[in-house]
């Protein structure tokens, strides 16, 4: 499941990126926000945060103006791990090497560009190995 969170600023590319979702039949959760109204971005990574939580399998999208903000209020839990992701290679890396489970990216992308991102990141995998180790050592699982 796509779990997917905004602040006003990356509303309207998360509502390009739903309808491309809708258009692929791939189920999306949108936490908010639901307009371009101003609000607050760690309100809807928190609710992300908690949505992704409650599936193993689920992943986020989530958008704010630059995608900082989003990625380091995601960040702020344990279990996430929240990469900013600016073109194609990010996305690759962030979920081959640090098993990313919310690709952040900033609302000014162009559609095309953005949905280059999403489908990178969506369909790969974690290559495990020394990056399984390493992430051990970020969670504090291993020294």
């Amino acid at each position: 499941m796509i779990i997917m969170a905004s602040d006003h600023r990356g509303y309207s590319l998360k509502e390009e990126l739903k309808t491309f979702f809708n258009q692929e039949n791939i189920i999306t959760i949108d936490v908010g926000t639901y307009s371009k109204e101003p609000v607050d971005y760690p309100d809807f990574a928190k609710l992300g945060v908690a949505k992704i939580l409650e599936g193993k399998s689920n992943v986020g999208i989530f958008i704010c103006g630059t995608g900082i903000g989003m990625s380091i209020a995601a960040n702020r839990n344990p279990k996430i791990r929240a990469a900013l992701c600016l073109n194609n290679k990010m996305a690759e890396l962030a979920r081959r090497h640090n098993d990313a489970n919310v690709l952040c990216i900033p609302g000014n992308l162009k559609k095309k560009k953005a949905l280059a991102i999403v489908k990178i990141f969506l369909t790969t995998s974690f290559e495990g190995g020394r990056h399984a180790r390493r992430l051990k050592k970020i969670s504090g699982e291993s020294k």
